[in-house]
């Protein structure tokens, strides 16, 4: 991939740590006071709960100055090989020229108009030409609202008031239909909350007998087509199709994931069904803000002219069109055309999951830290001395890997990773795991952590991560709840 290679930035030379030999010497001291003016403006430090310093050890919450390609450097000067890219939104580096072009040129002309754009056609017509269920887009700014709309439009077409979704799935959207189901559910009534109900992944009798249960009244199935962790069952999507035809339930897939990782049209076109409505977002705009609602014509029109049923208020957003995403995402489609993205992150996924694994195994380590998932979508594990899950070693994980010039919440990768940055991704890996096999021969992180351990993102408490703020000097303060 010409392009992506020519974008990926070389990683620059860190003096070592005389003290420990190899290891580069990293301070955080801007970041974490950084930090502390962020927690005193914005509500969790971070516009997104995944990107909270509640998800990094104490005192090593990097703030971000600059990325290009796989790497990112925080304000203190320390560069990072990046994973997780944006919450998996950037699938071709940060900073790709192409897509920065296009974006710069667009938005040269005008950002936003009174009347639509050629913008939005361009990108309809591409959108829709790419994607099997597309009849019909409208695009919107976040993952969020093109799925609520999607919910809204189910609910409108059947006359129905439940949403199944699938309780296996961590995150859907933020409006109060989902976020009622989590344990961050306060300022949600009851009543809102009880017209959801959930069902386990590919457990297709399960969903029959849900649906069963509430003849009559489910509006919609919503569910990851797969995710990192889960293929679905054989039969299963096929299955499900099935069903909502026979109980006249509109299908939803979810691929704001799936979406542009598993491949260009999705989930869908991997495993062959076609859902009614599904929903995009993430790697649309490769970090820009782009999102998108797609499906079947009959159900789409609900929410547009050519219709003499009750209008649906679908999406109407004044930035939904801007010229930045749209740009980006034609961008990124025309990419997608000349490469084979999906299949260089599947490749470049599979060469990091080997060696990690070849170094876990050395360190015999194997079965206490795990890699797992898609090859463009990698997930580590952490467990204890014990063989329990542990924030705690998660946590002690992170910092060595952090030290060691590796910023990784997951293995999530992108088509700007190259074969150094997975080696050099894997000497870290190799570096850290001496560090936890002694936590673990003395039974725990004690000794071995600096500061409390990382917590859920979703979690009904500040606690255990709670910060302690000071009016006087608007510092914020790491403290026990």
């Amino acid at each position: 991939m010409t392009q992506l290679a020519q974008h990926a930035s070389q990683p620059d030379q860190m003096q070592p740590d005389p003290t420990q030999p190899g290891e580069p010497v990293r301070s955080f001291e801007r970041s974490t006071a950084a930090q502390a003016r962020l927690h005193r403006l914005v509500p969790g430090g971070a516009h997104t709960y995944a990107r909270g310093a509640d998800q990094y050890p104490e005192g090593m919450a990097p703030v971000l100055a600059r990325g290009a390609g796989a790497h990112v450097w925080d304000v203190d000067g320390n560069e990072y090989v990046e994973y997780g890219m944006g919450l998996r939104s950037v699938t071709l580096g940060h900073g790709f020229r192409p897509v920065v072009d296009a974006v710069t040129a667009a938005i040269a002309d005008g950002v936003s108009f009174s009347r639509p754009s050629r913008w939005e056609l361009e990108a309809a017509e591409a959108f829709c030409a790419q994607v099997p269920g597309a009849d019909m887009v409208k695009f919107a700014k976040n993952g969020s609202d093109v799925t609520t709309a999607a919910v809204r439009l189910a609910r409108a077409a059947t006359g129905r008031d439940l949403v199944a979704v699938c309780a296996d799935h961590p995150f859907f959207s933020t409006d109060d239909w989902f976020i009622g189901t989590t344990p961050m559910d306060a300022g949600i009534p009851r009543a809102i909350s009880d017209l959801t109900v959930r069902f386990p992944y590919g457990d297709l009798a399960a969903v029959e007998a849900l649906l069963a249960a509430h003849e009559g009244r489910v509006a919609a199935v919503v569910l990851e087509a797969a995710t990192a962790h889960a293929s679905p069952p054989p039969g299963y999507l096929e299955g499900l199709r099935a069903l909502c035809d026979r109980t006249g339930t509109v299908l939803v897939f979810d691929e704001i994931i799936t979406g542009m990782r598993w491949s260009a049209g999705g989930a869908q076109t991997v495993y062959g069904v076609v859902p009614d409505l599904s929903t995009w977002g993430k790697a649309l705009g490769n970090g820009f803000a782009v999102s998108a609602l797609a499906g079947r014509r009959e159900l789409m029109e609900l929410g547009g002219l050519a219709t003499d049923a009750r209008r649906v208020f679908l999406l109407s957003t004044t930035h939904g069109a801007e010229t930045a995403g749209l740009a980006a995402w034609l961008a990124v489609h025309r990419e997608y055309a000349a490469s084979d993205v999906p299949g260089a992150m599947a490749t470049q996924g599979e060469r990091l999951r080997a060696g990690v694994q070849q170094a876990v195994d050395a360190a015999g380590l194997t079965g206490w830290v795990t890699v797992s998932g898609h090859p463009a979508c990698l997930v580590f594990g952490t467990r204890d001395h014990a063989g329990a899950p542990s924030q705690a070693y998660r946590t002690l994980f992170l910092a060595e890997l952090l030290r060691r010039g590796v910023l990784a919440q997951s293995f999530v990768i992108s088509a700007a990773h190259t074969d150094a940055d997975v080696d050099r991704t894997v000497e870290a890996v190799a570096g850290a795991l001496p560090v936890y096999a002694a936590a673990l021969d003395a039974g725990g992180t004690e000794g071995f952590l600096v500061g409390r351990p990382v917590a859920p993102a979703l979690r009904e408490r500040a606690a255990p991560r709670r910060v302690r703020q000071t009016p006087d000097d608007g510092q914020a303060l790491g403290g026990t709840s």
